[in-house]
């Protein structure tokens, strides 16, 4: 083309970016543009658009010396409006003595690229594709959303690609929630897929501003007989709400996933309001006949929540005495010469531990716990620090110092019970039983103190547990039970020490509820095509259908005890019977009982279901890092102030992004 008579078009009358490194050529009705590093001519027209300049600059050798940050240099234009940042520069000149910090605005524009995928040379740059990689980016690591509008993150960004259009707070949060849609549907056919039952779990959740949400947990083992866990809904709350209406909710949300016909059990804290809970729920899926053993196993309680709660009233009982030691400790580490003359002390009585004297955190009990641990080894010395120390004012009396002791022996059984319930490698079902028969124990034993305040205060936490007993008991010992190392020995060996001459009524109990709940696993019922297991009342009494026990509508209700009974014919053994039968399996430090039954399924295929439904359930529902705390899951700052439905999508997409990573 004869560029004689062509006219360069102003830069400043073209606002896009591209044009700081073309001129616009214009000749007649024709226009050119002209790349300045290489002097390569392309379409300029205002028909042709600016991507195939921004491919040709990408690529263009000559201009990769000037460096990528001279493509942010001009204002540009958003496609939501203009909008100002300050783009920080380091120039790190040799020739200066110090870096210079420039700070630059600029506006950026948003032109909308024709396709979403650019070809950069070597790779294509996908604008839709790393849209939804910075959503799940600030999903998976919990940032705020309104990261996408700061100033620092849109420089960085425009500087590292040049050719992504910046994305507003808005535009981020539809594209989470629609990666929480797609994430979802994932989420429900796999839970549809689940060879077993699901367990669901409770728990409340605090926010900024006292707001509360209602965090629904799936709990279960999946085809592959591993233990996993899936967050299903995160609503929000309000204390006006009813027993009814959070039942309705939770009921709302099982039928939404279509997991109401699939539930096994639920687990919640101990209190008034989930008892009712638990009962409204239980009626609604008894109606159905969804639940095994007319629902015996469906209302289980948190066992570390009852631990705790058995904690916080024990300290409460000594906490004069508890602040006695604080004080004392800030008394002695108040000064040097005061701690060495405490050092002196404790040469001369003759203790040479290695931990010293520390101040707890009041919000984690296990801190309290080893502040008076330490505390009770150093006694005689703070004793002759009493005697010998005018200005030692805070002292503790024999009874004080024999009721914390009383407490601190307590609360090392608390901790070491804890301990296993968290720091378990296979956290399944069968691990709480003995533990917590080792509480009832020395529940006992406490209620014998001579010390009426002690014995009292022993009562009080020996009824506390009972009542999560008497509701959980049978749970525990079932899947005690489908622990090969173990099978009904522990309950043979823990029942006589716990109930002595009941013990035998009690352990036929646990007995007839094993068998009820293998016979309800065996017996197809008409529900058997959502995997529904059919109860059965075990004993004298005739066999009956749980939850509807008089349904007359069911004509062949008497065919499905017939069946059951000649199909079992002489000679031939059950699984239970042959798994109760066989030598135990030797007891070693790292047996992974889920491993054991994917292996053993064959052999056992009625039992293994019923091992899979009942060693699904989380016993314990706190979380390892919050184990020992006295407040519950507290929702981040940013993430608090977000429309509820936003919130629900961003904690339920982090806990499946993140399981999926973790697989």
């Amino acid at each position: 083309m004869d560029m004689s008579d062509a006219v360069i078009v102003k830069s400043s009358r073209l606002k896009s970016v591209v044009w700081n490194d073309f001129d616009r050529i214009k000749k007649g009705d024709t226009c050119v543009a002209v790349c300045r590093h290489c002097k390569k001519k392309l379409s300029g027209s205002s028909t042709s658009g600016t991507s195939h300049l921004r491919n040709h600059l990408i690529r263009c050798q000559r201009r990769s010396s000037h460096g990528i940050a001279q493509y942010i240099s001009a204002r540009e234009k958003r496609k939501e409006g203009t909008l100002a940042i300050a783009n920080f520069n380091l120039d790190q000149d040799s020739n200066k003595d110090d870096n210079t910090l420039s700070l630059v605005n600029i506006k950026f524009e948003q032109t909308q690229l024709k396709d979403d995928s650019v070809n950069t040379g070597t790779s294509n740059f996908d604008q839709r594709r790393s849209r939804f990689d910075l959503a799940r980016m600030i999903i998976l690591h919990g940032y705020p959303l309104a990261m996408v509008e700061h100033v620092g993150f849109r420089a960085f960004v425009k500087n590292l690609q040049p050719l992504f259009e910046l994305v507003t707070l808005n535009r981020v949060e539809a594209d989470c929630i629609e990666i929480y849609d797609r994430e979802r549907k994932k989420v429900n056919e796999m839970l549809d897929k689940l060879p077993g039952k699901i367990s669901l779990s409770a728990d409340v959740w605090t926010a900024v501003g006292d707001a509360e949400y209602l965090c629904l947990t799936s709990n279960y083992i999946d085809e592959s007989w591993q233990l996993r866990r899936r967050i299903l809904n995160f609503i929000r709350i309000d204390p006006s709400h009813t027993e009814d209406m959070l039942s309705e909710a939770i009921m709302t949300c099982l039928m939404d996933w279509d997991i109401d016909r699939k539930l096994f059990s639920m687990i919640l804290d101990s209190c008034s309001t989930c008892d009712n809970i638990a009962v409204r729920i239980g009626e609604r899926l008894l109606q159905n006949r969804f639940l095994y053993c007319n629902g015996q196993l469906f209302d289980i309680r948190c066992a570390a929540n009852v631990i705790n709660s058995m904690v916080q009233h024990a300290l409460g009982a000594v906490s004069e005495i508890v602040n006695k030691i604080r004080e004392t400790i800030s008394y002695i580490k108040s000064s040097q010469t005061i701690l060495a003359k405490f050092n002196e002390m404790a040469k001369e009585v003759g203790i040479m531990s290695q931990k010293g004297l520390f101040l707890d955190n009041p919000s984690q009990w296990n801190s309290t716990y080893s502040m008076l641990e330490i505390a009770l080894e150093f006694k005689d010395v703070l004793i002759l620090l009493q005697e010998n120390d005018t200005a030692y004012k805070v002292c503790l009396s024999d009874v004080e110092w024999d009721r914390v002791t009383a407490v601190t022996s307590y609360l090392k059984l608390f901790v070491e019970v804890i301990n296993v319930f968290t720091k378990s490698k296979y956290p399944t079902a069968n691990i709480y039983f003995p533990e917590l028969c080792d509480v009832k124990l020395h529940l006992i034993e406490w209620c014998k103190n001579s010390d009426e305040y002690i014995n009292s205060l022993a009562s009080r936490l020996r009824s506390k547990f009972d009542q999560y007993w008497e509701k959980c008991s049978l749970g525990l010992a079932v899947a005690a039970m489908l622990d090969p190392r173990f099978k009904m020995k522990l309950v043979d060996y823990y029942y006589p020490q716990i109930y002595g001459s009941m013990s035998v009524s009690r352990i036929e109990e646990v007995f007839e509820g094993v068998k009820a709940l293998y016979n309800e696993h065996s017996i197809g019922s008409p529900l058997a095509s959502h995997d529904q297991g059919l109860a059965w009342q075990v004993g004298n009494g005739p066999l009956l259908l749980q939850g509807s026990v008089k349904d007359s509508r069911d004509r062949l209700m008497g065919f499905d005890k017939f069946l059951h009974e000649t199909s079992q014919g002489e000679g031939t053994k059950s699984d239970l019977d042959k798994y109760l039968e066989e030598p135990l399996f030797p007891r070693n430090v790292d047996f992974n009982i889920l491993n054991w039954w994917r292996v053993h399924t064959p052999r056992y295929p009625v039992l293994s279901m019923m091992a899979r439904n009942v060693l699904g359930i989380p016993m314990s529902k706190v979380a390892p890092e919050l184990a020992f705390n006295y407040g519950g899951r507290v929702l981040d700052r940013d993430w608090s102030s977000l429309n509820p439905a936003t919130v629900q999508a961003l904690v339920c997409s982090q806990d499946w992004i993140r399981s999926e990573l973790e697989n």
